[in-house]
């Protein structure tokens, strides 16, 4: 007995190939930009920098 029945083809169930890069993109540029955001957000500039002193 035989079957005509085939297999799931997985290629039925991907993205078009413009909306991976775009994902894949938005992915890396948050992986990047969310940690300098954050540190530049968190970050407080207390430094005290010494002013050069004049001589007369």
């Amino acid at each position: 007995m035989e079957s005509n029945i085939q297999p799931a083809s997985y290629s039925d169930d991907k993205l078009p190939q413009w909306i991976t890069n775009i994902l894949g993109t938005t992915i890396a540029v948050l992986t990047l930009a969310l940690p300098l955001l954050a540190i530049g957000c968190y970050s407080h500039s207390n430094i005290n920098v010494i002013s050069p002193t004049s001589y007369e």
